[in-house]
Protein backbone atom coordinates (compact mmCIF):
# COMPACT_ATOMS: atom_id res chain seq x y z
CA UNK A 1 0.00 0.00 0.00
CA UNK A 2 3.11 2.75 0.76
CA UNK A 3 4.17 2.13 -2.48
CA UNK A 4 1.24 2.41 -4.29
CA UNK A 5 1.09 5.62 -2.11
CA UNK A 6 4.30 6.98 -2.99
CA UNK A 7 3.98 6.12 -6.78
CA UNK A 8 0.48 8.01 -6.48
CA UNK A 9 2.51 10.82 -4.78
CA UNK A 10 5.00 11.30 -7.48
CA UNK A 11 2.46 11.51 -10.08
CA UNK A 12 1.05 13.85 -8.54
CA UNK A 13 4.00 15.85 -8.29
CA UNK A 14 5.11 15.83 -11.77
CA UNK A 15 1.10 16.57 -13.07
CA UNK A 16 1.69 19.72 -10.78
CA UNK A 17 5.09 20.92 -12.40
CA UNK A 18 4.02 20.29 -16.27
CA UNK A 19 0.38 22.25 -15.61
CA UNK A 20 2.53 25.07 -14.12
CA UNK A 21 4.66 25.08 -17.01
CA UNK A 22 1.52 24.75 -19.67
CA UNK A 23 0.07 27.97 -17.37
CA UNK A 24 3.87 29.74 -17.83
CA UNK A 25 3.97 29.01 -21.59
CA UNK A 26 0.52 30.55 -21.93
CA UNK A 27 0.61 33.30 -20.37
CA UNK A 28 3.77 34.36 -19.72
CA UNK A 29 5.39 35.60 -23.41
CA UNK A 30 9.45 34.40 -23.10
CA UNK A 31 11.11 38.00 -23.19
CA UNK A 32 12.87 39.79 -24.95
CA UNK A 33 14.62 43.33 -24.06
CA UNK A 34 14.36 45.75 -26.93
CA UNK A 35 17.53 47.76 -27.59
CA UNK A 36 15.65 50.98 -27.14
CA UNK A 37 15.21 53.50 -24.03
CA UNK A 38 11.50 54.18 -25.53
CA UNK A 39 10.96 50.37 -25.79
CA UNK A 40 11.97 49.39 -23.11
CA UNK A 41 9.86 51.98 -21.23
CA UNK A 42 6.44 50.61 -23.30
CA UNK A 43 7.33 47.03 -22.01
CA UNK A 44 7.96 48.20 -18.15
CA UNK A 45 4.18 49.98 -18.87
CA UNK A 46 2.89 47.05 -19.92
CA UNK A 47 4.77 44.79 -17.12
CA UNK A 48 3.12 46.96 -15.14
CA UNK A 49 -0.47 47.56 -15.90
CA UNK A 50 -0.61 43.03 -16.09
CA UNK A 51 0.88 43.62 -12.28
CA UNK A 52 -1.88 46.19 -11.53
CA UNK A 53 -4.61 43.51 -13.02
CA UNK A 54 -3.14 40.60 -11.47
CA UNK A 55 -3.36 42.39 -7.61
CA UNK A 56 -6.85 43.23 -8.51
CA UNK A 57 -7.62 39.93 -9.17
CA UNK A 58 -5.78 38.70 -6.07
CA UNK A 59 -7.58 41.79 -3.76
CA UNK A 60 -11.12 40.09 -5.06
CA UNK A 61 -10.58 36.55 -4.41
CA UNK A 62 -8.97 37.36 -0.81
CA UNK A 63 -12.03 39.51 -0.15
CA UNK A 64 -14.33 36.69 -1.52
CA UNK A 65 -12.56 33.92 0.77
CA UNK A 66 -13.02 36.18 3.72
CA UNK A 67 -16.64 36.84 3.22
CA UNK A 68 -16.67 33.21 2.90
CA UNK A 69 -14.92 32.75 6.33
CA UNK A 70 -17.20 35.15 7.64
CA UNK A 71 -20.24 33.81 6.57
CA UNK A 72 -19.06 30.09 8.08
CA UNK A 73 -18.12 31.74 11.26
CA UNK A 74 -21.76 32.87 11.48
CA UNK A 75 -23.69 29.87 10.29
CA UNK A 76 -21.62 27.92 12.94
CA UNK A 77 -22.52 30.72 15.88
CA UNK A 78 -26.29 30.01 14.74
CA UNK A 79 -26.46 26.66 15.03
CA UNK A 80 -24.54 26.55 18.44
CA UNK A 81 -27.33 28.56 19.36
CA UNK A 82 -30.16 26.71 17.83
CA UNK A 83 -28.75 23.53 19.59
CA UNK A 84 -28.07 25.16 22.79
CA UNK A 85 -32.34 27.00 23.24
CA UNK A 86 -34.26 24.89 25.05
CA UNK A 87 -38.44 25.87 25.34
CA UNK A 88 -38.94 27.71 28.43
CA UNK A 89 -41.67 25.98 30.30
CA UNK A 90 -45.15 27.98 30.73
CA UNK A 91 -45.34 29.35 34.61
CA UNK A 92 -48.38 28.92 36.40
CA UNK A 93 -49.93 31.60 38.43
CA UNK A 94 -49.46 30.71 42.03
CA UNK A 95 -51.28 32.60 45.17
CA UNK A 96 -49.27 32.51 48.47
CA UNK A 97 -48.85 35.15 50.81
CA UNK A 98 -45.45 36.37 51.78
CA UNK A 99 -45.08 34.03 54.96
CA UNK A 100 -45.90 31.30 53.15
CA UNK A 101 -43.25 31.45 50.22
CA UNK A 102 -40.80 32.74 52.93
CA UNK A 103 -41.69 29.39 54.26
CA UNK A 104 -41.35 27.44 51.23
CA UNK A 105 -37.58 28.88 50.23
CA UNK A 106 -36.09 28.85 54.17
CA UNK A 107 -37.89 25.64 54.63
CA UNK A 108 -40.35 24.73 57.98
CA UNK A 109 -37.42 24.85 60.22
CA UNK A 110 -37.17 29.09 59.96
CA UNK A 111 -40.21 30.80 61.88
CA UNK A 112 -40.54 34.00 59.35
CA UNK A 113 -43.14 36.51 60.37
CA UNK A 114 -44.17 39.37 57.85
CA UNK A 115 -46.27 41.30 60.03
CA UNK A 116 -44.58 44.86 59.79
CA UNK A 117 -46.38 46.77 61.89
CA UNK A 118 -46.20 44.84 65.10
CA UNK A 119 -42.76 46.33 65.52
CA UNK A 120 -43.55 49.56 64.99
CA UNK A 121 -43.65 51.62 68.03
CA UNK A 122 -46.71 53.89 68.93
CA UNK A 123 -46.96 57.48 68.67
CA UNK A 124 -49.35 60.22 69.38
CA UNK A 125 -50.17 62.39 67.02
CA UNK A 126 -50.17 66.03 68.68
CA UNK A 127 -52.36 68.35 67.11
CA UNK A 128 -51.54 72.32 66.93
CA UNK A 129 -53.56 75.00 67.77
CA UNK A 130 -53.28 77.07 64.46
CA UNK A 131 -54.66 73.23 62.88
CA UNK A 132 -57.67 73.80 65.46
CA UNK A 133 -58.64 76.94 64.21
CA UNK A 134 -58.96 76.12 60.60
CA UNK A 135 -60.85 72.94 61.30
CA UNK A 136 -63.46 75.67 63.74
CA UNK A 137 -63.71 77.78 60.63
CA UNK A 138 -66.33 75.60 59.33
CA UNK A 139 -68.41 75.47 56.33
CA UNK A 140 -66.91 77.96 53.57
CA UNK A 141 -71.18 78.88 52.83
CA UNK A 142 -71.37 80.45 56.41
CA UNK A 143 -69.44 83.88 55.55
CA UNK A 144 -70.81 83.82 51.79
CA UNK A 145 -73.23 86.87 52.16
CA UNK A 146 -70.47 89.01 54.00
CA UNK A 147 -67.75 88.86 51.43
CA UNK A 148 -70.60 89.41 48.63
CA UNK A 149 -70.79 92.60 46.90
CA UNK A 150 -68.87 95.71 46.64
CA UNK A 151 -68.24 95.86 51.00
CA UNK A 152 -67.04 92.20 51.24
CA UNK A 153 -64.36 92.63 48.50
CA UNK A 154 -63.04 96.46 50.04
CA UNK A 155 -62.77 94.19 53.32
CA UNK A 156 -60.71 91.61 51.60
CA UNK A 157 -58.53 94.59 50.25
CA UNK A 158 -58.10 96.27 54.02
CA UNK A 159 -57.37 93.45 55.32
CA UNK A 160 -60.61 93.34 57.40
CA UNK A 161 -61.99 90.06 57.97
CA UNK A 162 -65.09 89.41 56.61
Amino acid sequence: MLSIAKGLLETEVTDKIEEKRAYMSENCTPLSLPSGTQALQELCKEIHHKIERIDEERYDMEVKVNKGVRDVEDLKIKVQDLKGKFKKPVLRKVRMSADQMLQALLGSKHKVNLDLRANLKQVKKEVKEEEKELREVGDWRKNIDDKSGMDGRKKMFEGGEA
